[in-house]
C-alpha cells in the first residue's frame, strides 16, 4: 500500500510534547486499532510505534516480519490484523486526528511521560498505545492514589445513597475517584467526588470531542475543570460495546483498587472487576439486600471472585492504603486543624493547632510540597 507518515511539527506541538515523529505515528496507531489490540501493543513494544508503523505500511516490510514468525498462530493473527489496519491507514485520518484535539483542548499523552498511568504497564499486551486527554495536567498524576467505583446503570436510591456516601467520603482521605462517566453509579460517584472538591477522572469509550452519554455532558465539563476524561480513540470516534469493555480495563488498571457499589447478575461492571482481578488489583464489593436484583452481581462477585466485602469508605480505604511519612507531633496537630473542604488560614490553622503562626506557616509550606495539604490562594488551606 502506498503510504508515508507525514509529520507536521508544529501540528504535533500543539497537542503533545516530545518527538514529533514518535507523536505522529501514535497517533496513526489510535487511528486504525481498536483499544486493547494485543496484535498491536506487541508490535509496537517490539519495533517502536514509528518502525511498526511502517511495518503496517509496507508489503516488503510486513513480509520481512511474516518470514520471522515461526509461530503459525502468531503469523496468522499478525496477517488478520493487517488485513484489520491497513483500511483505516490514511493521512488524512492522522491529519483530522492531529487538527481536531486543540479545538477541544485535547492533547495526547504517550507512554513514559509524567502523565502517564503506571497502572497501565500491568495490562502487558493490552496496554494502551497512547491516551487522548481532556483536562488539568495534574490530574493524571494523581491516580497513584486513586479508587475506581463502578456499578449499573440503572442504580436504585439505595445503590447512589452508598455511592454518594463512599466517594465523598473517599475524597475526604485524600482518594481520587476514577470511573466511567455512565449514568446510575458511575456518574454519583464523579458528583460526589466534585461536591466534595476532590479529584476524578472519568475514562470514556469514544472521542472527546462528544461527550457520552450526552446527558452527562455538564458533568464531564466540570470534570475537566479540576480533574480529566480521558479515552484511548482520538476525536471524532464513535462509542460501541467493545470499545467500552475495553475501556474497563483502562478503570481497572489506572486505579489501586476497584469497588463495585451496585450491579445486576450481568452488569457491565462485572466486566471492569474482572480486569481488576485479572491484573492483581483489590476487588471490594458492597453488599444490598438479597431479594434485589440490582445488587445480585455484587453477591456473586463475593461468591465467585472473592471480592471483599466494604460497607463503607473506611474499609473501601483498607484495600489501598495510602502510603507516606508518619506526621511528626506538630504535623499531625496542624493537619487536625484544617478541613479537607473549608480553606483556614495559616493563623486560625495554627491557632486551631495550638501553635505560633510561623511554625503554622513553615510547615504548611512542607505539607504542600509532599502534597498532603493544598493552598486555595487568599482562601487558605486545605487538607488533602
Amino acid at each position: 500500500m502506498a503510504f508515508e507518515l507525514r509529520v507536521d511539527e508544529s501540528a504535533v506541538a500543539r497537542i503533545a510534547d516530545g518527538d514529533p515523529e514518535e507523536v505522529t505515528a501514535r497517533v496513526a496507531w489510535t487511528c486504525i486499532i481498536e483499544p486493547g489490540d494485543r496484535v498491536a501493543a506487541t508490535i509496537v513494544a517490539t519495533y517502536g510505534a514509528v518502525d511498526a508503523l511502517r511495518i503496517v505500511a509496507s508489503e516488503d516490510r510486513s513480509s520481512e516480519v511474516e518470514s520471522a514468525l515461526t509461530d503459525p498462530k502468531a503469523l496468522d493473527e499478525f496477517r488478520r490484523a493487517l488485513l484489520r489496519w491497513r483500511p483505516r491507514l490514511t493521512q488524512s485520518a492522522v491529519d483530522t486526528a492531529i487538527a481536531q484535539a486543540p479545538r477541544f483542548d485535547t492533547r495526547l499523552v504517550l507512554p513514559g511521560t509524567t502523565e502517564w498511568p503506571r497502572g497501565f504497564d500491568d495490562l502487558d499486551g493490552h496496554v494502551p498505545i497512547a491516551l487522548w486527554v481532556r483536562g488539568t495536567r495534574e490530574a493524571l498524576l494523581t491516580l497513584d492514589r486513586s479508587i475506581a467505583l463502578v456499578g449499573a446503570r440503572a442504580a436504585t436510591g439505595y445503590g447512589e445513597h452508598v455511592t454518594m456516601e463512599a466517594s465523598a467520603g473517599l475524597v475526604d482521605r485524600g482518594y481520587t475517584i476514577v470511573s466511567g462517566a455512565a449514568y446510575g453509579i458511575d456518574g454519583m460517584a464523579h458528583r460526589a467526588a466534585l461536591a466534595s472538591k476532590g479529584t476524578t477522572i472519568a475514562f470514556l469509550a469514544g472521542g472527546l470531542d462528544r461527550f457520552y452519554p450526552s446527558g452527562h455532558e455538564a458533568l464531564l465539563t466540570r470534570i475537566i475543570e479540576t480533574g480529566a476524561v480521558a479515552s484511548e480513540v482520538p476525536c471524532g470516534s464513535l462509542p460501541n460495546r467493545w470499545r467500552f469493555l475495553q475501556r474497563n480495563r483502562c478503570i481497572a488498571a489506572s486505579s489501586r483498587a476497584t469497588v463495585v457499589l451496585e450491579a445486576g447478575w450481568r452488569s457491565g461492571s462485572l466486566n471492569t472487576a474482572g480486569h481488576a482481578v485479572s491484573i492483581g488489583r483489590p476487588l471490594g464489593a458492597v453488599p444490598g439486600p438479597v431479594t434485589s436484583a440490582a445488587s445480585a452481581g455484587c453477591h456473586r462477585l463475593m461468591r465467585e471472585y472473592t471480592a471483599t466485602v466494604v460497607t463503607n469508605a473506611d474499609e473501601m480505604a483498607e484495600l489501598a492504603p495510602l502510603e507516606g511519612p508518619d506526621p511528626t507531633t506538630e504535623e499531625a496537630l496542624l493537619l487536625d486543624a484544617l478541613s479537607p473542604r473549608v480553606p483556614r488560614s495559616a493563623l486560625e490553622a495554627a491557632q486551631r493547632a495550638g501553635l505560633s503562626q510561623h511554625t503554622a506557616q513553615a510547615l504548611l509550606g512542607a505539607l504542600e510540597l509532599e502534597g498532603r495539604v493544598i493552598e486555595r490562594g487568599e482562601r487558605g488551606w486545605v487538607r488533602r
